[in-house]
């Protein structure tokens, strides 16, 4: 008689935690990616559990990969930060799985409960970034950090990815909403702007054969700085050079490129 099979070993647990203060964050789940399962988030104050919940997300469900944010090289997806005056906010990142997407920071923030015996629970935001993921930094005269990404719905819009630039985004977390700051900081802008246009003109080397998508985010920095007639004017005088050209579809004309984006950026609020 064959013996019997042995029994299949349980998925290894692994734990995440972070601290801050009286805060600390506990991340606990099964497996491995890209089947990871089972991802609880405890938070507990001064070590009473004021938060416990499966992770979820709208773009993945149950089913979402952590992933360490790029907050101060730390390979931990779980940070306990203060966004803002107040108790401290938890910041979990995740990551869809994929090509080309989707990097996912779930928010929570502490709010007040009528509950005698629970001071504070936490309620989760959710912010979607795409393929370019955020860093948490505290900009120069600012007292509260921002999360510095770029914006993702430039991907794919005139190009293929690979030729797809991504303008800067800067995001501010506040009284549970989160916010678009990028105009308040005109010189990271300016910064961003001119590797877009340095990007452009390295281009000649190639007879600008897939140029679209990287002066789109050249343009809407410029636009964010409050230059749209001198971006628009800048764009004429490229598509008079003939440097105006997408590998994605070699056919469209420059004019019809600046068509599109003119559209484009005054849809997205540029």
């Amino acid at each position: 008689m064959p013996g019997a099979a042995p029994a299949s070993a349980a998925p290894a647990t692994t734990t995440y935690r972070s601290t801050l203060g009286p805060v600390t964050a506990t991340l606990t789940f099964r497996g491995a990616y890209p089947e990871s399962h089972g991802a609880v988030l405890t938070i507990s104050a001064a070590g009473r559990v004021t938060y416990r919940r499966a992770v979820t997300s709208k773009f993945c469900g149950n089913l979402c990969w952590p992933q360490a944010a790029d907050y101060g090289g730390s390979s931990n997806p779980l940070q306990v930060v203060r966004l803002g005056p107040g108790a401290p906010d938890v910041i979990l990142g995740l990551y869809s799985g994929g090509a080309h997407c989707c990097t996912i920071d779930e928010i929570y923030a502490p709010v007040r409960t009528s509950s005698p015996s629970t001071s504070r629970s936490y309620r989760a935001t959710e912010v979607f970034f795409g393929d370019p993921g955020a860093q948490l930094r505290t900009l120069p005269g600012a007292k509260w950090p921002v999360l510095v990404t770029a914006d993702d719905s430039f991907a794919y819009a005139f190009t293929d990815y690979a030729g797809s630039g991504l303008p800067i985004k800067i995001l501010r977390f506040t009284n549970g909403h989160v916010v678009d700051v990028t105009r308040q900081y005109r010189h990271l802008i300016s910064l961003d702007a001119q590797s877009w246009l340095h990007a452009f003109y390295a281009q000649a080397s190639t007879h600008y054969d897939d140029s679209v998508g990287i002066i789109a985010a050249w343009v809407a920095d410029e636009y964010l700085l409050g230059r749209a007639r001198s971006a628009q004017a800048f764009l004429r005088t490229e598509l008079r050079a003939g440097h105006l050209h997408s590998a994605l579809d070699p056919q469209e004309t420059g004019a019809h490129f600046i068509a599109q984006l003119t559209k484009f950026l005054r849809q997205r609020g540029y």
